[in-house]
């Protein structure tokens, strides 16, 4: 995408990070009139919001995300109506092999059915109609025929170029260095391309945004998870809907081919944060220890090494390290594909394309951060999604836009206020 020459001198709103909850909130900022500028010192969806599983889902989301991606849902239908995002509405389903399987999936739906999610429990004929030929005892499945996928690699590009036609700046290569205050309010952004006047400002910078926000001395429990993903090349396993089937998950994508994963390919690599935040996230760790793997590696000396607190008149780390592209974890994958070729034999004629790593921004409680930061008046923080934040983006993007312009939330952001860390 082709980034705004002219570098404004102020504007309503400055948004730092180009992910997909950036591009989003510019968007729906910009068609409510505002005056909104959007800066990412990489490229657009470089990191996390391109390198995602893809889905639009609102199975298994903690109740308080629901209503974001019930509203996400509609959003993604009207965006893909005027750019291709990849969106498609082909059902997701999460299989169960047990009692114990079920008893979880019926009682998110009796909480979720408050909320208005139209899912259902099938039996394991309904469920065996949906997939193809397996050998794994399923017993049945949660199944939303109102989920979907869409394609992270064109989605953030897409909302964005929507956000350039209503008026919004988006400036890549362009790293926001620091901000300055006047009377106690957030006021000024530093660039690496100059400085601008803003009224508000908006950090939703993933995986950094915990960095940028200890750098004006607010406190963000936030750590970053390796997570790994593969693809197929182009193959018809005749199977068009996402599928969460416990120890690997799968999803159709548009050019052909399949995505696949699992949530144990993840890496939490064990960092200065760690001892940190330990604290707050001790008990995360110990509930999901079969889900996510921990490890000290060179990460740990990486940022060791880079400073907290620095000033925003010389280069700064998100200009010595503009994309964070870490290499995949093999294991995790590759069990994963293992997993995989046993439940549904079809894809043993299938072959890897190409597997890739990103860093998921995650909290303790793994749900996100939506709201004002107090302690300095006119910064908002947007960040924290645990690897929820692609399919609900659109949705975020509308609620932050319309908690910035001081208009109702179309849903109850009390649960991602950043005090319930304190």
């Amino acid at each position: 995408m082709n980034t705004q020459t002219q570098f404004p001198a102020t504007v309503d709103v400055a948004i730092i990070g180009g992910g997909i909850i950036g591009a989003s909130t510019a968007l729906a900022l910009a068609r409510a009139g505002v005056r909104t500028a959007l800066f990412e010192k990489g490229t657009l969806g470089c990191e996390q919001s391109s390198r995602n599983w893809g889905w639009v889902r609102t199975l298994g989301r903690d109740q308080p995300e629901v209503p974001l991606a019930l509203r996400a849902n509609q959003l993604w239908s009207e965006i893909q109506a005027q750019v291709d995002v990849g969106y498609r509405r082909n059902g997701l389903v999460y299989l169960q092999e047990n009692e114990a399987d079920a008893a979880g999936h019926e009682t998110w739906l009796r909480e979720a059915r408050a909320h208005g999610v139209r899912a259902e429990m099938l039996g394991r004929e309904a469920a065996l109609r949906l997939l193809p030929r397996t050998e794994r005892p399923w017993t049945g499945a949660l199944y939303s025929a109102a989920d979907g996928v869409a394609e992270p690699q064109l989605a953030t590009l897409g909302v964005a170029s929507l956000a350039r036609q209503a008026g919004a700046q988006i400036f890549e290569h362009c790293a926001v260095r620091g901000l300055e205050t006047s009377a106690g309010r957030v006021d000024t952004v530093v660039t690496e391309r100059g400085t601008l006047r803003a009224q508000a400002v908006l950090v939703a910078a993933g995986g950094w945004s915990r960095l940028f926000c200890g750098n004006l001395g607010v406190e963000f429990p936030q750590l970053k998870v390796r997570g790994s993903v593969l693809r197929t090349e182009p193959f018809d396993a005749g199977m068009a809907l996402a599928v969460n089937g416990k120890d690997f998950t799968c999803r159709k994508r548009a050019d052909g081919g399949y995505t696949v994963s699992q949530f144990s390919a993840s890496l939490a690599e064990i960092v200065p944060d760690s001892f940190r935040l330990m604290g707050k996230f001790m008990r995360a760790w110990i509930e999901n220890n079969a889900l996510v793997r921990v490890r000290f590696g060179k990460r740990f000396f990486e940022e060791l090494a880079t400073p907290r607190r620095f000033p925003a008149d010389r280069p700064t780390p998100y200009e010595r390290c503009r994309v964070l592209d870490p290499a995949p974890y093999a294991r995790g994958i590759d069990q994963a594909w293992t997993r995989l070729l046993h439940a549904f034999p079809a894809f043993r004629q299938a072959r890897i394309a190409q597997s890739w790593g990103g860093y998921i921004d995650v909290t303790p409680d793994a749900m996100p951060v939506i709201a004002p930061v107090a302690q300095a008046p006119g910064l908002y923080l947007a960040s924290g999604f645990s690897g929820h934040g692609f399919g609900i983006g659109p949705a975020v993007g509308e609620t932050v836009a319309a908690l910035i312009r001081g208009a109702p939330t179309p849903v109850d952001i009390r649960p991602f206020r950043l005090e319930r860390y304190a």
